[in-house]
């Protein structure tokens, strides 16, 4: 092997092929023995490819082609990422395969809009980063056993699919499973919403430039993201917003929140920039209860300090770290023309920094106090989108592989709620975060058995075996079957 120009890993790797463990110093005294006593001379990449073929040893692997699985071929394989398989009882229980099948997403002449789907949320539950860095699950056969195909898709693939997918096809989706969610009582009467400028790295396809966390104006785009107050549920996302409509969001959520569930909000808590006095004036015709922020002036600031200097309240608030703390406020009221003849309840909050917080609302039946308890939570989901970005990789778009940006938030929002609905089946982990559960619960391996009745999943052991078990048997006790 040395006489044919081969360098000591490449014989290294040619024996432990064939089943010969032997370590490169071996191999290495046994050049030298022989008199193989000077390095090989530098090469380029031209010349390892014409020496490989040469020597006819190194053999490229073609990635098998992505098709249906067929029970007809009885097979068992090793399964690297076979703790995915854990959500397929909470889909069958929640009937979200139904939803995927019924709705609007196209599918191609081999792969039903199911399997490209549950391919598109198989990846994202895995926390993979950038699509087109295929090589390391296009070989992955439990991940493609998750969406009913022998493999998944190739990152080419993906994206010419999320090309064809429209934000009318995604908001129908979000309605759907909203739908879903509110048949299980999973929906409170708040809801909070927040957007973040995620910024963008691939190629600029009609990006606006905004301000981003450090204050520079960057390629990006602007996610909204609505959640449930008390089951996390992410009820709504759009990644299609442009500074001309960013003020008319929170309308369009209500519509179509009230669409998919027939219900009415009590209470929508969100930032300051968020929309107009002029549509808060809309929210409050229509019953709706808002918090928000007011944005600050001099006046305002006057005002709240002539109020603090008087006896302010107290009260302990939640942060999104978990930890707790006491502000101090006081309240009072006021009109603006902007919002009409109705007045506006103000409520201002002694802050760390040199200007108060002022909240505005509609709402004149709560305490104060419960009211700067529920504008609080808003920081919840601030941790909830800054978990899309990090463990769901939004803002890893990048050109060479780059999906639809609005039906890249969809599908994360959809893995989001499954580790939502996971971590309600499992006691003392209802808080935990989606990357926090993938650790602990799915991040396992196994083999997968296919036979001609069943699809059997082993998994290794793990010391929340239990739990596990239990969660499966509560969602489906006979089994698991997939509507495909």
């Amino acid at each position: 092997m040395r006489k044919k120009q081969l360098s000591i890993d490449d014989i290294k790797g040619i024996l432990d092929a064939e089943g010969l463990v032997v370590s490169t110093t071996t191999i290495h005294n046994i050049c030298l023995d022989h008199g193989f006593t000077h390095k090989l001379p530098r090469r380029s990449k031209k010349d390892l490819v014409s020496i490989a073929k040469s020597n006819d040893v190194f053999e490229k692997l073609e990635a098998p082609r992505s098709k249906m699985i067929t029970f007809s071929d009885n097979e068992e394989f090793m399964a690297p990422s076979a703790g995915v398989m854990l959500f397929l009882p909470l889909i069958q229980k929640y009937g979200l395969d139904k939803a995927i099948v019924e709705s609007s997403y196209p599918e191609t002449k081999t792969i039903s809009k199911l399997s490209m789907i549950l391919a598109h949320v198989a990846l994202k539950l895995i926390g993979t980063e950038i699509y087109h860095h295929d090589d390391s699950w296009c070989f992955d056969r439990s991940l493609g056993a998750f969406a009913s195909l022998n493999v998944l898709p190739k990152g080419t693939c993906m994206r010419e699919y999320s090309s064809s997918i429209t934000r009318e096809q995604n908001i129908e989706f979000l309605m759907t499973l909203n739908k879903i969610f509110a048949k299980h009582g999973l929906f409170s009467d708040t809801q909070n919403l927040d957007y973040s400028t995620i910024q963008f790295y691939g190629d600029d396809l009609g990006m606006e430039e905004r301000s981003s966390i450090r204050r520079e104006a960057v390629t990006s785009f602007q996610a909204v993201v609505a959640q449930d107050n008390d089951s996390g549920i992410i009820t709504y996302s759009n990644a299609t917003i442009m500074h001309a409509n960013q003020n008319d969001v929170i309308l369009e959520f209500l519509e179509t929140y009230y669409k998919s569930t027939g219900q009415t909000i009590k209470y929508v808590v969100f930032d300051s920039k968020f929309t107009t006095l002029k549509n808060l004036a809309k929210l409050n015709s229509e019953g709706v209860k808002f918090i928000t922020i007011q944005r600050r002036c001099k006046n305002l600031v006057k005002k709240a300090d002539q109020l603090m200097k008087n006896e302010p309240k107290s009260v302990m608030i939640k942060k999104a770290n978990k930890h707790s703390r006491i502000v101090k406020y006081s309240e009072d009221k006021t009109i603006n023309p902007a919002y009409g003849d109705c007045e506006l309840r103000q409520i201002f909050i002694e802050t760390r920094g040199t200007n108060p917080a002022i909240i505005i609302t509609n709402d004149f039946d709560l305490k104060a106090s419960a009211i700067i308890k529920k504008y609080s939570e808003l920081w919840l989901i601030e941790t909830t989108i800054s978990e899309q970005i990090h463990f769901f990789n939004i803002n890893k778009n990048k050109s060479a592989a780059s999906l639809n940006i609005d039906f890249d938030l969809t599908m994360s929002v959809f893995a989001f709620n499954l580790y939502r609905l996971l971590a309600r089946e499992l006691p003392r982990y209802e808080h935990c975060i989606p990357k926090t559960l993938n650790n602990i619960f799915i991040k396992t391996n196994g083999t997968i058995e296919i036979t001609d009745d069943f699809i059997n999943v082993k998994l290794v052991e793990k010391r929340h075996k239990e739990l596990i078990l239990s969660m499966i048997n509560r969602c489906y006790p006979n089994g698991c079957s997939i509507h495909n």
